[in-house]
């Protein structure tokens, strides 16, 4: 495989930033996940620090160098963030579980896969436009597919951030996945929060990341979409991946995987940050004991792992 990448998570206006990235890749397989929690003090953050860090693992450990059955392993991983996320409400006697959206995308054999549930979203972007979106699942798309409302009231409408599905909460998600999708030389995946989207239009992401060097063009664009969100912006977050074809010339920042060992694997996983005096009453001692809980919730799912 060779792919170029850029990771960025910005807390945008807020005290916290309660979104996660994450990507991890072995000598033949890619993975790709995005998490935007939703919650009250702290419990946003956890909700998708366990699924990121969950599906991260779980491809740590399934991936020998390839994922076995692509859309069982997204199912599954989903499925056991969303019973961990549940049972860390449980175990903490939360009076709700703590959600997130989550956008995950496997990739291999030249082959996407993704899996989404929430308003997070993945943008295929192919030779300057949009191939391939996942839609929302939020009230709000559901009142354009219905053509109650046009796409100029959506963008200012107050229930816009109201979803119907994620990861935890009170409900089972309702998971959506995509077909196989092949990918083609210069193809670029983009998968963001809606802090990001929400303050951009489809051209912005076509116009500004289209055949650009997006490690040069996507902070450039988290920079408009944080402008755009001015005092009121939600936490950013975006992956941007471009898929190159295998005999083209490599640049400095391609990544190769060819030279990697069969069970070689790395993983660029950002958690809880040490230091954020603008959220005030947040110490490392609170870190600490949520990074105990988190992993506390993931091991004991870690039993029934894709592949085992």
């Amino acid at each position: 495989m060779k792919f170029t990448i850029y990771q960025e998570s910005r807390p945008g206006a807020r005290p916290n930033n309660q979104d996660r990235v994450a990507y991890s890749y072995t000598r033949e397989a890619l993975l790709l996940v995005v998490a935007d929690g939703m919650g009250g003090h702290l419990h946003g953050e956890i909700a998708a620090q366990i699924a990121v860090q969950y599906i991260i693992e779980s491809f740590q450990r399934a991936a020998k160098p390839m994922i076995q059955d692509e859309l069982m392993f997204l199912s599954r991983c989903l499925g056991n963030a969303h019973a961990a996320i549940q049972d860390y409400a449980f175990d903490k006697s939360l009076p709700e579980a703590p959600r997130t959206t989550i956008v995950a995308c496997l990739i291999q054999n030249s082959v996407a896969f993704w899996a989404h549930a929430g308003d997070s979203r993945l943008y295929l972007i192919r030779r300057g436009r949009i191939v391939q979106q996942t839609r929302d699942h939020s009230r709000l798309q559901m009142m354009l597919d219905q053509g109650l409302i046009d796409e100029e009231a959506a963008a200012r409408h107050p229930a816009r951030n109201r979803i119907f599905s994620c990861l935890g909460g009170t409900h089972s998600p309702q998971i959506e996945f995509s077909s196989p999708v092949p990918l083609f030389a210069n193809d670029l995946i983009a998968i963001c929060s809606d802090g990001v989207w929400g303050n951009l239009t489809p051209e912005d992401f076509t116009d500004r990341l289209g055949d650009s060097n997006i490690l040069d063009s996507s902070p450039r664009l988290l920079d408009l979409a944080e402008a755009h969100g001015g005092l009121t912006c939600d936490n950013l977050s975006m992956l941007a991946m471009r898929w190159h074809d295998d005999y083209a010339e490599e640049q400095a920042s391609t990544i190769s995987t060819d030279t990697m060992p069969l069970d070689g694997i790395t993983t660029k996983m950002e958690g809880f940050a040490r230091s954020r005096p603008e959220a005030g009453n947040l110490s490392d001692s609170d870190i600490e004991t949520a990074i105990n809980e988190i992993n506390q919730a993931i091991q004991k799912y870690s039993k029934f792992d894709p592949g085992k």
